[in-house]
């Protein structure tokens, strides 16, 4: 006997078939969801560190930040009291210079030179004076500028002839301006650069006068 299914089986089937695929994408979807929470939170806590790191990073830069002008602070202090300290040792050697000045005159000028004065400035000092002949004046900057350790730097700024009168004798002569410059004293090399026989208070400028009399 022939039998005959007169039920709608297709449609069935295709209803089973259409629930299987809503519960396929229902699953997809979930599992998506939940790739996507997983990523999503490890990149949130990835982040947070991150930002934890970066907290740190920036708590330590603030500390070195400090740090450098704590440190700029002490470099701005130890420069003051340098200054300080150099400003106290230049006033303990500028007491010296007169006896320096004068002792170092008196050893530089050459027989014919006769200094009438000086005017000190800071460290620059302005001599006047007579000499017998130009060659003096030139001699008595060589001797200033290559044989003083206290002297320095001469410059000659003016030269011109004179005429001294004495006891009724007529003498022609040179009168000289010039200017030199004075080195400072260090209380540390005093002993090592001061010339034998400096530091005598009764030292007197040099009072050579040309040959024959002083003017």
């Amino acid at each position: 006997m022939i039998r005959i299914n007169l039920l709608p089986h297709r449609e069935a089937k295709r209803k089973q078939k259409q629930a299987a695929f809503i519960a396929m994408l229902v699953l997809g979807a979930l599992l998506g969801a939940a790739v996507v929470l997983l990523v999503g939170g490890w990149n949130a806590s990835r982040i947070a560190i991150q930002e934890q790191r970066n907290t740190v990073l920036r708590l330590e830069n603030a500390e070195l930040d400090k740090k450098i002008k704590d440190i700029a602070t002490l470099k701005e202090e130890i420069n003051a009291l340098k200054s300080r300290q150099q400003a106290v040792e230049d006033l303990q050697g500028d007491r010296n210079q007169p006896v320096y000045l004068f002792d170092e005159l008196v050893r530089q000028a050459p027989d014919g030179v006769y200094l009438k004065g000086f005017e000190q400035d800071g460290q620059r000092v302005v001599l006047n004076g007579y000499a017998q002949s130009q060659e003096r004046v030139a001699e008595l900057l060589r001797n200033l500028s290559s044989n003083s350790p206290w002297l320095e730097r001469p410059e000659l700024t003016e030269v011109k002839s004179a005429v001294l009168t004495k006891d009724k004798i007529v003498r022609k002569a040179v009168e000289f301006t010039l200017a030199v410059a004075i080195k400072r004293a260090r209380e540390e090399d005093d002993t090592e650069s001061k010339p034998a026989g400096q530091g005598t208070p009764g030292a007197t400028p040099a009072t050579t006068a040309p040959e024959g009399s002083k003017p």
